[in-house]
């Protein structure tokens, strides 16, 4: 099976097959994410693609998840991706969830009718970079979409019965941003309602514009301490039901988790602990993307 660059994948997928079908990002000008700098987005030759489905599914293995990458395959034309699920059931009956990374661009080329189609065909969960739902800061970061856009394109996601998995960073907004960063980020999730909420911390990347920001002074990151603070304040914040949220991805200086609306205030509390005995937090030179 072939892959070009590099593999990124949701936590969630790390036990599964990943099917390479696009390369890169679509979007790929975000101001924070160094990914896939190094790739120039372009979508894989279907019978490319096909072809190593063919090849896996000769090894015997079963795989209960398959993850098609990269960083927007939800991008890939209609009939592109209904062939691709109709020959992941053929060749994989046992496989219980395809998931796939998607954007607001990507979404807004299918309709809700389109993505329940996908959804019959075995699309189970769709991951949606949000990463605040600031207007102010997505400019900043150069997301090129608006909070009220990404609503709307992660609404038609649970319009369609696919599962929506939602990730935002923390101290994407620095320290002169923080307070909106975790407000405005708080309304947006308690609009949305997702499935699923991821919340990272964020990294830095040498080949990022962000980068370049904080070696000229232009961008203060949070201090650890600090992180925590924005994260207590948009988890209290945060108003939903059976919302499943994450914060245990290698980025993050300490690992959270519960469903929102039902165990929120024993995530408060252990955060609480964490602020005052800071020997719970991942050490910097342990943090990895």
């Amino acid at each position: 099976m072939e892959y070009i660059g590099k593999v990124f994948r949701p936590p969630s997928e790390a036990r599964s097959l990943i099917i390479q079908c696009t390369i890169g990002c679509s979007h790929n000008k975000c101001a924070f994410c160094g990914m896939y700098k190094e790739d120039e987005f372009r979508i894989r030759p279907l019978d490319d693609v096909l072809r190593d489905l063919e090849e896996m599914s000769r090894y015997g293995q079963v795989y209960r998840r398959i993850f098609l990458a990269d960083g927007d395959a939800l991008i890939l034309p209609m009939e592109h991706l209904k062939t691709l699920l109709t020959k992941i059931a053929e060749l994989f009956p046992k496989v219980e969830r395809v998931g796939i990374y998607a954007s607001p661009k990507s979404i807004a080329t299918k309709t809700v009718e389109q993505l329940k189609e996908l959804k019959e065909l075995g699309l189970g969960i769709a991951y949606l970079g949000v990463e605040s739902g600031s207007d102010l800061i997505l400019e900043m970061m150069k997301k090129g979409v608006s909070a009220e856009e990404l609503l709307h394109q992660g609404q038609k996601l649970k319009d369609a019965g696919i599962d929506l998995s939602v990730t935002l960073i923390s101290g994407l907004g620095g320290k002169e941003h923080t307070l909106e960063h975790a407000t405005e980020s708080a309304k947006f999730i308690s609009t949305l309602q997702p499935n699923y909420l991821g919340l990272l911390t964020l990294m830095l990347e040498p080949q990022t514009e962000l980068y370049q920001d904080i070696q000229q002074g232009r961008f203060e990151l949070l201090t650890p301490s600090e992180v925590l603070e924005e994260t207590r304040l948009f988890v209290s914040l945060v108003e939903g039901k059976d919302i499943v949220f994450r914060s245990n991805h290698a980025s993050n200086y300490l690992s959270l988790g519960g469903v929102l609306d039902q165990e929120k205030q024993r995530i408060l509390k252990d955060i609480d602990e964490a602020m005052e005995d800071m020997q719970y937090l991942r050490h910097e030179s342990h943090r990895r993307l």
